[in-house]
């Protein structure tokens, strides 16, 4: 009976000891990040202080630390969640009143590293489920807005004041909007087939799983997620490279200048088209805040980017009238402003 159980347990120490050694592996990559980067210009006969040297020193920097954060925090939420039921999640959510419905949804979405379009899935099963809309907006704006993948990037890139920061008026945004948007009962908005749909009965609760079934779905989870937006992490963090070795600080200074009333709405409509993730915005984000542009200006950007894309509007559509999509879009838009404006007033 000893022999067999050390046999049941050995095969599952191995993935424990995969993970140890790849963690120990993400640490020595991480320490290494600076001494690449200088070999990265160095090999390229860059000429120091000049447009060139400082936008790919910032490319080579940034592109490998930003993916092993982003690899760390995905893997590790997908661990956390393999927790959760998605059944249970359901029915918590749609036995909750206003308020309090909200709250729990805008907090599960910073457990769901997912782009705004990645979102919507979720969204529409929530709807379908019953949960209230108003929640389930709460849940939609929070889940690319304010996950756990961006504030893991702003806390390792930006430092922790902005990244707290973040995360108390981003999920101030998410219940507030999401709170609005359900005491005006819209749901004769929703298009008709969604409107249609019923509930499915709570399934059977899930098989307890193992600690290497808990590995394997933050592997899974990886190799999913990271898989999706890594060109878009790489893509801003070129934006990021240009800005931070291109751009001037007096043009910045204009364009999201504290002093200047209008830069606040104006980025609030510049980001909508600019469809990214938090992931991929993040490093665009960190080279303005180095340039010296206003932090309410420059996360009223962040904000509208992940939370307000064109390619969202696009897939919901499908499930939402053209007035209640307007009615969304106004009401997170205000909430960003607000956000905007309130930090240029405190960090001046």
């Amino acid at each position: 009976m000893l022999s067999q159980t050390h046999s049941d347990a050995t095969p599952a120490m191995w993935p424990v000891l995969a993970v140890a050694l790849c963690l120990l592996l993400w640490a020595l990559l991480y320490s290494l990040l600076g001494p690449f980067a200088d070999w990265v210009v160095a090999m390229l006969h860059l000429q120091p202080g000049t447009h060139l040297h400082e936008a790919v020193a910032f490319f080579a920097y940034d592109t490998p630390k930003v993916l092993l954060l982003l690899a760390l925090v995905v893997f590790a939420m997908g661990v956390v969640r393999s927790f959760f039921a998605p059944e249970r999640t359901r029915a918590l959510l749609a036995g909750r009143r206003e308020g309090v419905g909200n709250g729990l949804a805008a907090g599960l979405g910073i457990l769901t590293p997912f782009c705004s379009c990645s979102a919507v899935p979720l969204f529409i099963g929530f709807v379908s489920a019953g949960v209230p809309l108003g929640v389930t907006f709460s849940f939609l704006i929070a889940a690319p807005m304010v996950n756990e993948v961006a504030l893991g990037l702003l806390f390792g890139l930006v430092g922790w004041k902005i990244a707290l920061a973040y995360l108390v008026f981003g999920l101030g945004v998410a219940i507030a909007a999401g709170w609005v948007i359900g005491r005006l009962h819209l749901e004769h908005w929703l298009e008709t087939w969604v409107r249609e749909q019923r509930a499915a009965p709570p399934g059977l609760a899930p098989t307890a799983m193992t600690l290497t079934h808990r590995i394997h779905a933050g592997l899974e989870a990886l190799r999913d997620i990271v898989g999706r937006v890594w060109h878009w992490v790489i893509l801003g963090i070129a934006a990021g490279a240009l800005i931070h070795g291109y751009v001037p600080a007096d043009l910045l200074a204009t364009i999201m200048g504290r002093g200047d009333w209008w830069s606040v709405p104006a980025v609030v409509v510049l980001g909508v088209p600019m469809y990214s993730n938090a992931a991929g915005i993040i490093p665009v984000v960190e080279a303005l805040i180095d340039k010296g542009a206003a932090i309410g200006t420059v996360l009223a950007f962040m904000m509208s980017v992940t939370a307000l894309s064109f390619p969202e509007m696009i897939i919901l559509r499908k499930v939402l009238s053209p007035k209640l999509i307007a009615v969304f879009v106004g009401v997170v838009a205000s909430g960003i402003l607000a956000v905007g404006f309130l930090f240029n007033a405190l960090f001046v």
